[in-house]
């Protein structure tokens, strides 16, 4: 069959079906087709850095040294055996329990002087005396004022206590109080100071309480009854467990050096109390 001259050819055929391109023919691009674009790859993010909890503030701060919250003093780790501890080179937290007249003002100051560490003194009697206006003294009467103030001044002494523990000083408080008074006893130094307060009962007898009281002044000193009732209500702590020492003949100096004594066993065998 002929055509026309000029007329389009209509495209052949191969075997099959499959029209066979020629030039010119707008169909599907000649040559190998190229892949298909990828999608870009997010980047894999690095792998989050390790989260710490975070430092409590404490708000318990006084000085440059954050106190210890809560800040019982812990108990004085016992050392190895066959070493006897130095006390005099230990940072402690001592209390020394006496009747008005037992010297326990001095032989602690005289014993936080000569020591190779820092070492404080604080009296709960200079403390209480802190109150100059409304100042409920007992010796005018054991009440519900004069006891708020001894609390408080305790409470005061415990507080003074651990700051300066905090910051790698001893301390050595003293403190007229007595077996029979649990509301004014041991208890209450324990909890303020906490478990690791080491302390000292200082007993001479009666009748050098009663010179030493003579020689004092002001609210300071007590009458002979009262010394001798808080002479006779302080012989309770014989059997409590704790050391005593009598210093009836002893002075200042030898007082302290045998409360050395007395600490170096304390510390390696705490008192149960």
């Amino acid at each position: 069959m002929q055509h026309a001259v000029g007329s389009p050819l209509p495209p052949p055929h191969q075997p099959g079906g499959a029209p066979q391109q020629q030039p010119g023919y707008l169909g599907a691009p000649s040559g190998p087709v190229p892949p298909a674009p990828q999608p870009p790859v997010p980047p894999v993010p690095p792998p989050p850095a390790p989260q710490h909890a975070p430092v409590p503030q404490s708000t318990d701060t006084t000085g440059h040294v954050p106190l210890p919250p809560g800040g019982p003093v812990a108990m004085p780790s016992a050392p190895p055996a066959l070493i006897v501890p130095d006390p005099t080179a230990t940072t402690l937290a001592v209390l020394l329990i006496g009747p008005a007249g037992a010297g326990k003002t001095s032989v602690a100051k005289f014993w936080a002087d000569h020591r190779r560490v820092p070492t404080a003194h604080v009296s709960l009697d200079d403390v209480r005396e802190w109150v100059r206006s409304g100042f409920a003294d007992p010796q005018s009467g054991w009440n519900d004022h004069s006891e708020a103030q001894y609390r408080l001044a305790r409470r005061t002494c415990g507080f003074a206590a651990r700051n300066f523990l905090a910051n790698g000083i001893s301390c050595i408080l003293d403190d007229a109080i007595f077996p029979d008074r649990p509301a004014v006893g041991l208890g209450g130094w324990k909890r303020h100071v906490g478990p690791g307060l080491l302390p000292v009962v200082l007993l001479p007898g009666l009748e050098v309480v009663l010179e030493r009281n003579a020689e004092r002044a002001g609210n300071r000193r007590l009458t002979d009854e009262e010394v001798a009732r808080i002479h006779g209500r302080m012989a309770g702590w014989y059997g409590s467990g704790l050391p005593i020492i009598d210093n009836s003949q002893l002075d200042v100096p030898t007082t302290a050096r045998v409360l050395d004594e007395v600490l170096a066993r304390a510390i390696a065998s705490p008192p149960k109390w």
